[in-house]
């Protein structure tokens, strides 16, 4: 067979690596030692039965070696060891720097030629600053120009936008740009087409505390949420008989079992966040009124006016039992929906893209609606970094313009800490829905109340939902696995109530936390509780979605199944939007894959910027979502088709170089296909994924 050659394209070391053999090579024997049939003799359908992927025999090969670094260029690519790992922390320990130095050292490394003034680079003009000397950034054009890196092959991102690059001479390709554009004085370029910019007005309002809730106070108050969490002593919880996330009671056999659960007060210290946040001072609910949402008149629900233009509500809490001109016209517009006035959404046969850490970032999901997503949804935000303004938090929800149908997913402990989060997203970003994740399966989640750890407290659940839902015109999602424990389902006996909470839609993986992403995915249990879902409560379902033969199994066997969730699968295949569509297996080429990682390039670029800090960062994400592209097995070389999600690879040649290379689970191809769409790493470059997506925890850690 003749194959597509890429070796000019590629570096030499690899070249040679993906070099196949001119006889194939049957695979070994990895069982015969115990007694066992040799896997050279297996049929397709026993490598099946075993989870093994049934790649044809011409394309087997001997797994590869794993070299640590690149002949080239001695760039280290390799995953560091424990030991290594340790050696580079001794160093840090002993010479921990203060606050103070970091500091000054950032400032220093500011002031350095690289770091050229963002104004100046987009004018070219050392007179355009407004600081002056008093500037934190070089000025030193020439001296910028002296030790910039090459610029990458291509053309610049921002070409197609009105107006010129934003980052002028600091764009790595800045020899494509076009001299005669003058500089716009306002909205740069590229970015006009992303929503949801955080407002400085707010942030600031955040981080002052004195940000208002007007909604979210009056609906915690009315469904007697609101309490001083300091009213309860550590002696009273421990009388009253309270566990903490870490020892869930999943027993809810009687009322009072459920109420002494809900009540829960996880232990929290500051190391319990990676954020550095600590979650102990985030109020606690207190027990659930006996009045309930229905039995309160919706006029009651007042939110007068929360922030506008940064501007606090100076009438609120004003007695209005003798309303004025002023407060009529407002009290009017807070009044609370009734659920049929709320906006609707409807998921039936949609395509959804799940709310995916680190790799569903903004670029990825413009790539999934390209191939076919119809409903796309933000990486998970925490409420409370919300809640003290971290831009970093707030940049989860950022919005391009072509995600026509898309959501925000939000995670708390705590109904207030939701119920005000809600509402500032209402009011400061655009959202078709907001969904709040009660399966997060992450230890640092789960310890503070939050994610999975809500699965053990249904009166939590519903106090979290009727409260958010009670406070905004947005349809409010949730999302849970089906218990917390692997065995103790209990998502059934909650599903019948879901709806008169308030929420719009439940999503339902078909997983425990204790399982996290082991084992195939329960779709039975999941159809069961479809089936005993209200007709208003629309049911999706998740779990190892990953060709268009699942999702139809999925649809015909259960049909009140709204649609599927789609999470791993487009990781590994974004393409399977594609495929459902158009209701086929796509045997897609090396090229066709190559183009849709530089349109990925592409829209990281404009999303981060076309500078050197956005080069890394796109090729950050790049690396950690080719961490999974590598899982996929085209099609012409399976023997079965379709693959499934669960299937372990044998090591096997392409049909031509690249998708050689595309196929290896080293880091250190990961680069070189970088390198095809970014240009060279820097010398010392190093890359280590961030997810383990196969992990089944302890029977002691839930």
């Amino acid at each position: 067979m003749e194959t597509e050659t890429l070796v000019d394209e590629l570096p030499v070391a690899t070249a040679t690596a993906v070099a196949q053999p001119e006889t194939p090579l049957q695979p070994t024997s990895s069982n015969a030692a115990d007694g066992g049939v040799s896997e050279e003799f297996l049929t397709p359908e026993e490598l099946v039965a075993k989870s093994k992927a049934p790649v044809k025999r011409e394309y087997l090969r001997p797994p590869p070696s794993r070299p640590s670094t690149n002949n080239n260029n001695n760039t280290t690519v390799g995953v560091e060891n424990d030991d290594a790992a340790e050696a580079k922390r001794a160093p840090l320990l002993k010479d921990k720097k203060s606050k103070r130095q970091i500091k000054r050292e950032r400032r220093e490394e500011q002031k350095s030629p690289l770091h050229l003034c963002p104004v100046v680079a987009k004018s070219r003009k050392v007179s355009a600053c407004s600081y002056g000397d008093k500037c934190r950034f070089s000025h030193d054009v020439e001296a910028f120009k002296a030790v910039k890196p090459a610029d990458i092959e291509g053309s610049c991102p921002f070409l197609d936008y009105e107006g010129p690059c934003p980052y002028g001479l600091a764009c790595r390709f800045a020899g494509t740009h076009r001299d005669n554009v003058s500089a716009p004085s306002e909205n740069l370029p590229g970015k006009s087409s992303e929503l949801n910019f955080f407002s400085k007005d707010t942030q600031k309002l955040l981080w002052k505390n004195k940000m208002k809730f007007p909604k979210a106070e009056a609906t915690l108050k009315l469904l007697g949420l609101k309490g001083n969490p300091k009213d309860k002593t550590l002696a009273d919880n421990v009388e009253n008989g309270q566990v903490t996330p870490k020892e869930p009671a999943t027993d809810t056999k009687t009322d009072s079992n459920v109420v002494a659960n809900d009540s829960v007060s996880p232990s929290i210290s500051p190391e319990d966040d990676v954020d550095g946040n600590n979650l102990a001072d985030d109020a606690r609910p207190l027990k659930k009124a006996k009045s309930s949402v229905s039995e309160i008149c919706p006029s009651q629900v007042s939110s007068g006016l929360s922030v506008q233009g940064g501007v606090p509500d100076d009438n609120f809490g004003v007695n209005k039992s003798e309303p004025t001109a002023d407060t009529m016209t407002d009290s009017d517009k807070s009044l609370k929906l009734h659920p049929r006035e709320k906006k609707l959404i409807d998921f039936r046969d949609k395509l959804y893209l799940a709310p995916l850490t680190t790799v569903g970032n903004l670029p990825f999901r413009r790539v999934c609606k390209v191939l076919g997503a119809d409903v796309t949804c933000g990486e998970m935000a925490m409420c409370t970094n919300l809640l003290q303004g971290q831009a970093a938090e707030w940049a989860l929800l950022r919005r391009h313009s072509s995600e026509n149908l898309f959501g925000v997913q939000i995670c708390g402990a705590f109904p207030d800490t939701i119920t005000k989060t809600v509402e500032l997203i209402e009011q400061e970003c655009s959202v078709d829905f907001i969904d709040i994740n009660m399966g997060c399966p992450i230890d640092v989640v789960v310890n503070k109340g939050a994610g999975s750890a809500l699965l053990t407290k249904p009166m939590r659940m519903k106090s979290v939902v009727e409260a958010a839902s009670s406070t905004v015109s947005t349809p409010v999602t949730i999302k849970v696995r089906t218990a917390y424990f692997e065995g103790k389902n209990r998502i059934d006996s909650l599903i019948a109530d879901m709806g008169s909470w308030g929420a719009t839609a439940v999503t339902i993986h078909g997983r425990s936390r204790q399982q996290r992403y082991s084992k195939p995915a329960d779709w039975d249990y999941v159809y069961q509780c479809a089936r005993k879902a209200p007709k208003s409560l629309q049911v999706l379902g998740n779990g190892d979605v990953f060709s268009y033969v699942d999702w139809n199994n999925h649809k015909i066997e259960c049909p009140e199944l709204s649609t599927c969730m789609i999470a791993r699968g487009a990781l590994v295949k974004p393409w399977i939007f594609t495929e459902i569509k158009e209701q086929r297996h796509w045997d897609i080429t090396s090229g066709e894959r190559l183009d849709i990682l530089k349109d990925y390039a592409r829209f990281g670029l404009q999303h981060w910027g076309s500078d050197s800090k956005g080069v890394d960062t796109t090729r950050h994400f790049l690396l950690e979502w080719l961490s999974y592209t590598c899982r996929y097995i085209p099609v012409g070389l399976l023997d079965i088709i379709p693959q499934k999600i669960n299937w372990r690879s044998p090591s096997y040649y392409g049909r031509d170089e690249l998708e050689t290379l595309m196929a290896s689970d080293s880091a250190a191809d990961w680069v070189r296909i970088s390198e095809l769409v970014l240009g060279k790493v820097p010398s010392g470059y190093s890359f280590a994924p961030k997810h383990k997506s196969n992990a089944y925890d302890r029977a002691e850690n839930g």
